[in-house]
């Protein structure tokens, strides 16, 4: 069989790119160790588990609401209900400000 090279890319978008397209198992032969530790602040780390926490809610949408968001998450390629948390928080922190 063939080896495949890597390519060279101009940014790490480009590379993030070819690793969503690819099969990244034909090049681990050609990847670099990472053996650096990095920490993240803490201030951020308290952020982060504040925002994975999650509690279950049921509220009453219009069927034509329901309908509406599942073709906007569909256009952008995820699922609706993470579109409507999306949404929600957008309008939470928009009011928020305002309130302020």
């Amino acid at each position: 069989m063939k080896k495949k090279h890597l390519p060279k890319f101009r940014n790490t978008e480009k590379f993030a790119r070819f690793c969503e397209t690819h099969d990244m198992t034909d090049y681990m032969d050609q990847m670099e160790d990472v053996t650096d530790l990095f920490t993240f602040a803490p201030e951020l780390i308290k952020r982060i588990k504040e925002r994975a926490r999650k509690k279950m809610v049921t509220i009453r949408l219009a069927n034509w609401e329901i309908v509406k968001a599942k073709e906007i998450a569909k256009r952008k390629k995820m699922p609706y209900q993470t579109f409507l948390r999306d949404v929600i928080d957008v309008g939470l922190r928009e009011n928020a400000l305002i309130s302020k």
